[in-house]
C-alpha cells in the first residue's frame, strides 16, 4: 500500500472528524449513552433474541439506519472512493471474528473506547486503544512486510 500524498486532503478529514465528534457528543446529550457501535448495534440484536419488542429500540435502529444511508447520501454529492481488498473472503472472515472476539472481551469497540471514551479521559479507553493499534500495527507487520 502506498499513499498519494499529492492527493492528501487534511480539509475532508477534519470535517469528517467534526461530524463525527458532533455526532457523539448529540448522542451523549440526548440519549445519555456513549455512541459505541458495537453497543448500539448489540442492543436490538439483543432484544430479538430475548423476545423482546424492538419499539423501545428506536433510539439505536435510527443511529443503524443513518450508518448505512450516510454512504448512499454522499454517493449523491461525490463518487465513492475506490477501494481495493487485497485478501480473500476467508481471512476477511477470520478478521472480522478476531475483531468481534475483541469487543467481546474489551467490553467495546474502537468508537465507544477511542472516540467516546479517550474524549471522556477514561483511562480504561486509554489502555483498550492503545492495545489494539499495538495490536493492528504488529499484525500488519508480521503479514505485510516480513518474509
Amino acid at each position: 500500500m502506498s499513499i498519494d500524498w499529492n492527493a492528501f486532503t487534511p480539509w475532508s478529514a477534519l470535517a469528517g472528524g467534526l461530524v463525527i465528534g458532533l455526532a457523539t457528543a448529540l448522542y451523549l446529550l440526548g440519549n445519555g449513552r456513549v455512541a459505541g457501535i458495537a453497543g448500539i448495534v448489540a442492543a436490538p440484536l439483543k432484544a430479538l433474541w430475548s423476545g423482546a419488542s424492538l419499539a423501545a429500540q428506536s433510539t439505536p435502529l435510527l443511529f443503524i439506519a443513518g450508518l448505512l444511508l450516510a454512504p448512499w447520501l454522499w454517493r449523491l454529492v461525490a463518487p465513492w472512493p475506490a477501494m481495493q481488498v487485497d485478501v480473500g473472503w476467508p481471512a476477511l472472515i477470520g478478521a472480522g471474528l478476531l475483531v468481534g472476539i475483541g469487543v467481546c472481551l474489551g467490553n467495546g469497540c474502537t468508537s465507544g473506547h477511542g472516540v467516546c471514551g479517550l474524549s471522556r479521559f477514561s483511562l480504561r479507553s486509554l489502555a483498550h486503544v492503545l492495545t489494539f493499534m499495538t495490536t493492528g500495527t504488529l499484525v500488519v507487520t508480521l503479514l505485510r512486510h516480513l518474509p
